[in-house]
This record gives structure tokens, sequence and C-alpha cells, in this order.
């Protein structure tokens, strides 16, 4: 009998290793605007990818495309295997079949998402806004809800604060909230749009501490930022993008301290 044992992927949810995100020539337009212009990218389950780039390079587009808060003209995204907005097979005159809204609320569900902005119901305290997804979107029952809120309030150092409202928390601790209520939903991939660009410094360490926590555990993320020092101890991969396209990626040893384009030596000097 063997003795090496493996590891059973959680329902739903590939097994570390495989790949969690799948991007193939995907192009978005905004009018006249061609925003990304051929996007191939792969992420495997547990990685963490940080996406680098100036302003309007396309990366907050990408993400949006990801979690279907955008629509793209071509290509191909795929998360956990399942495509992404459309239906796998194509209509009988060859064109690809839009998923339903519903459908495609239930693939958004698998995703969580941060933005700059932490979006907080003003009115419903740090726990109820933590509740919120899983009892009106998932149907779990109240007391279920608000002792996984808990959990999760918990583990973003803000359980003392879960009666608090959000004018009443500091920047830092929104965006903790934020990501408590993200991760309400058990998502297999969690998506941060510069999650610290709208704090004072002295709150940054604070939510990056949070995310460093979420990259031990073995969550699949994609993580806009410009914080270099972050992106070289967690990130397993770097991408750097720069007007809709992938100008360099890998790892960060190579992208951040060896960059090899012009671009990113320019954008890495601009940023510190």
């Amino acid at each position: 009998m063997s003795s090496t044992t493996s590891t059973i992927p959680e329902p739903g949810r590939p097994a570390l290793g495989t790949p969690m995100v799948q991007i193939s020539g995907l192009h978005k337009e905004f009018g006249a605007l061609h925003i990304l212009k051929g996007i191939d990218l792969q992420i495997t389950s547990g990685e963490v990818c940080v996406l680098l780039g100036p302003s309007g390079s396309g990366k907050s587009t990408l993400l949006r495309c990801v979690n279907q808060l955008e629509t793209f003209e071509a290509g191909q995204i795929r998360v956990g295997g399942e495509r992404v907005g459309f239906a796998e097979q194509t209509l009988p005159d060859g064109r690809l079949a839009r998923l339903t809204e519903k459908q495609i609320a239930a693939q958004r569900a698998r995703v969580g998402m941060v933005f700059q902005r932490f979006n907080l119901f003003p009115h419903m305290t740090a726990q109820a806004n933590v509740m919120e997804a899983p009892i009106h979107v998932a149907g779990v029952p109240v007391p279920q809800a608000k002792a996984r809120a808990m959990e999760l309030l918990e583990r973003v150092g803000m359980a003392d604060r879960a009666t608090h409202y959000p004018s009443e928390l500091s920047g830092g601790q929104q965006q903790r909230v934020a990501i408590a209520r993200a991760m309400a939903m058990d998502p297999e991939l969690m998506l941060f749009d510069e999650p610290t660009s709208a704090l004072d410094p002295e709150l940054v360490g604070e939510v990056l501490n949070v995310i460093k926590d979420l990259a031990r555990s073995g969550m699949t993320m994609i993580v806009v930022t410009h914080e270099l020092g972050f992106a070289k101890e967690v990130a397993d991969q770097v991408v750097f993008m720069d007007d809709g396209i992938v100008v360099e990626s890998g790892p960060p040893a190579e992208v951040i301290d060896h960059p090899s384009s012009p671009r990113l030596k320019d954008f890495l000097d601009s940023v510190l």
C-alpha cells in the first residue's frame, strides 16, 4: 500500500496547483477606447497574483471583467474551469450564448471583490453588512449568518466593532469590514482593486496584514496595488500592465528586482 496521501479539494474548488483563473485573448473597449488588447493570464489555485501598472493601463477593468461587472468584446475568462458569462455550447449560428442574469449572479457569488472605496451600507452595522449577502443572496438562516459574520469580523480584527456603523469606523476599519463582507459568501477567488489607495498612510498596514493572512490561508487572489513591498512579500506572480497589454510577468524577484523592459523600469522608478 502506498504511503503517499492526496489532498481532496473542497467541492466546487480546484485542487491546489490547478488553474483557478484562465484568461485568453481578452479585449475590452469603451467606445473608441481600446482598454484591454488581448490579455492572456493564468493564475493557479492558491496563488496570489499582483497587478502593477500606471493609471489607465487596464488593471481595474480586467478585475471588473473577471467579476462580470463589465462585459468584453472578445476573448474568454474561466474561473474554476467554468466559462464566465457565456454557455459552453455555441448557438446554431455559431454565436456564443450569453448566460441569464440569474446564472451570472451565481457565478459572481463565487468571486469576492474589495474596491478602493469601501462601499459599506451606511445604515447597517459592521455585522449587518457582513450578513447581508449570505441572508438575501444565499438564503442562509439569520442565526447562522450572524455567527459566520462574527467569525469573519474576528478574523479581520473587527469583532469588537461589530455593532458600529461605518461612520463610526476609520477608513482602515471600514476596509477590513469590507474584506469580511467579501469573504462571507465563501468565494473561490478574491479580487482587490487598490484596497489601500483611499487610506491614510498609517492605516495601510492594518489592511495589508489582513490580505497577507488570506494569502497564508491559501486563498487565490488577484490584487491591484502599488505597494511594492507587499508584492515582493506575498505575490507568487507579478504582472505589469501598460496600455492594455501585459508587458512583463513572473515571480516578484524577476519582475520587480530585475525588470527587463524600459516601460517597467520607468514605472518602478516613479513608484519608488
